[in-house]
């Protein structure tokens, strides 16, 4: 699964650490996601697009879904 996890970490000049604390994750864990290593639990999920204040949709993107 494709994210646009590092984009908008970024956006905020958060670094992975950042990002994971606020999350109760690994840094490592962050890294897999926004390197496609991993992909996050629904709950997992549903708690970073909370972060952000997006739908999981804009965050994570299904390489196999239909764009037509």
């Amino acid at each position: 699964m494709k994210s646009r996890l590092k984009v908008l970490r970024a956006e905020r000049d958060w670094s992975q650490a950042d990002l994971a604390e606020v999350l109760g994750v690994s840094r490592q864990s962050v890294n897999a996601i926004e390197t496609g290593k991993y992909d996050p639990s629904l709950p997992l999920a549903f708690h970073i697009a909370r972060v952000f204040g997006l739908s999981i949709e804009e965050v994570f993107v299904d390489p196999n879904a239909d764009d037509a």
